[in-house]
This record gives structure tokens, sequence and C-alpha cells, in this order.
């Protein structure tokens, strides 16, 4: 869709009758309401979850309001591979194909840590956790209808940047500077990953989304301070999009027959901050094909995962 065409809502999507999609981060914000709006439309959902006990509570709530809802709760770790490996390889036993995996989990801006794998939190969670789940549930969507992975980056990762030389922080790390590190690294890989689907002849696609200036638990993360005052005691309530609109790009992206492998979809107001669906640019940066293979190189070595392609 366009800019100048009608505007997109969650009624447009279409009947998602027989299709299963698989949603990180699903107890809340963004996840949440793409779960919601996929189960309302008839879809089998995935919630992939960190706490169990969260998504089973969400499940039961979305289920009392939607009777029809058919869900699941599965447990998954981002910042954990094996916790990834685990979650993959019991789905590839309960299930011959999935058609849609969104990439929406994340964290934003803690204080320097590192995952059980040690690697800095944001990278482990936003990207590697999500190049490791897309690789190894590949051989499912290959076997899905009109297969897509949706990678969920940010207006972000326009400010960001590879640190090749120091992706971990430990030579010097700022919090914000790493969360705009690992969705840069989303947007790259989104792209990265099209260039060798497509190459591939796979029938899988690869589509990016960014959800412009959302309220989402992920700001309560940032360190107490100044970030924190800013993104949500006074950006949120002024400025950010409520979820089931920050949701849409991504909804879009999982379920319009018009997409494209390869496109990015972000909201269509000033500074892609706000508005309904529309197609929007990457970084130059982040579409640098010799960035991208770099980017894949690091995260197959610091995966151990490589895609059957």
């Amino acid at each position: 869709m366009t800019r100048h065409q009608q505007k997109w809502t969650a009624g447009d999507i279409p009947d998602q009758t027989g299709r299963v999609a698989v949603v990180t981060g699903a107890t809340s914000g963004l996840g949440l309401a793409t779960a919601e709006a996929l189960v309302r439309r008839g879809g089998h959902v995935v919630l992939a979850v960190r706490d169990e006990d969260k998504g089973r509570s969400v499940a039961g709530r979305i289920a009392a309001e939607q009777p029809k809802a058919s869900l699941e709760v599965r447990r998954l770790d981002l910042a954990d591979l094996e916790s990834v490996r685990d979650f993959a390889g019991r789905l590839r036993d309960d299930r011959a194909r999935i058609d849609v995996l969104v990439n929406n989990a994340g964290v934003m801006a803690p204080p320097r840590s590192l995952s059980a794998q040690g690697h800095e939190l944001q990278f482990a969670c936003n990207h590697l956790g999500h190049f490791a789940l897309t690789g190894l549930l590949l051989g499912l969507l290959a076997a899905g209808r009109d297969p897509r992975v949706v990678t969920v980056s940010s207006v972000n990762h326009r400010q960001g940047r590879m640190r090749f030389d120091d992706v971990d922080g430990a030579r010097g790390y700022a919090p914000m500077a790493f969360y705009n590190q690992s969705k840069f690294a989303n947007a790259v890989f989104g792209q990265e990953l099209h260039r060798r689907l497509e190459g591939a002849g796979s029938p899988v696609r690869s589509v990016l989304a960014h959800p412009g200036y959302t309220a989402t638990g992920l700001q309560k993360g940032t360190p107490v301070g100044l970030w924190r005052l800013l993104l949500g005691r006074i950006g949120n309530p002024l400025f950010a999009q409520r979820p089931e609109h920050g949701a849409l790009p991504q909804l879009f992206a999982a379920t319009d027959p018009g997409v494209r492998g390869g496109e990015f979809i972000g909201p269509d107001g000033p500074a892609e901050l706000r508005g309904a669906p529309a197609r929007v640019s990457p970084s130059p940066a982040s579409a640098d094909p010799a960035t991208g293979a770099r980017l894949w190189e690091l995260s197959e070595r610091l995966t151990e995962v490589r895609y059957a392609l």
C-alpha cells in the first residue's frame, strides 16, 4: 500500500483461517496486539513467551474475549540460544508447517549485561535469538502457505551502526546506542535474508516492519533517569500510539497479499512516528550488501546456526 491509498486498518486483515503464526514476545505490547488481531481473523497463534505463567494468563484473557480463539503457549527465551534450539526442536516435532513468523520480542536500553552465551543482552535478544530462530524454523516456513518472516525493527535503526570490533560493548557501552545497534541489525538481517531467500528460489518472504513511536512496556526497561523520563513519563502520553495501532505495520507485513519480499512497512506520518501502514525505506547503511554479509557471517559464528538454503 502507498501513502496515497486508503488507510489500512486491522479490519483489512484477510481471513487467517488455517494459517499458523508464531509471534515472539506475545504477552504485551506489539506482540500481544499482533496475536489478538491474528486470532480475531481466525488464525492459530503460537505465543512464544519467556514467562509461561504470564503467557497462559494472556491466552486465557484472549480466549475469554474471543471464545473461538486458537492459541498455544510455548516458552522461548530469545537471549538464551539453548532455549531457542529447544523451542524450535519441539515445534518441528509437533508441526509440519508454519505460515508466519513474527520476530517481535525485544529489550530496550538496560544496563550492560550479558546473555547466557556471553553476548550483550540487546544484541542477543533482539537480533541473535531471532536470527537463530528463523534459521531453525526455515524448513517449517518453506512448507507453509504464503510463508513470511516479519522482522520488527525500529525507526531508531537509522541512528544505529554495527560495532563489529566491539559488538558486546566490552570497551564502551551506552544503553540507547546499543539498542540502536540491535535495531540496525534487525534491518540488516531482514534485507540480507531477503537477498538469500530470493537467490535460493525459496517461497519464504522476508519483510521488515517498524511501529513508529508506540507506547509499550519496552520503555519501562530503560534505566532510571533521563531516558525513562523522556520515553515513558513524557513522550508516551504526549506522542505515542497505542499498541493496537503500532502493530499495524507488522500485521500488514504478515498478512497483506500484496506485500513483497524485501519491503519495509512503517507508519505513514511525519518522521514515520505514527500513522497507517505504508512502504518506507530502510537507511542506506542497513541496505549495504557488504554489511549484510558481514553480519550474517558473525551471526552464524555466534549462534552456530546455518541456514539450509
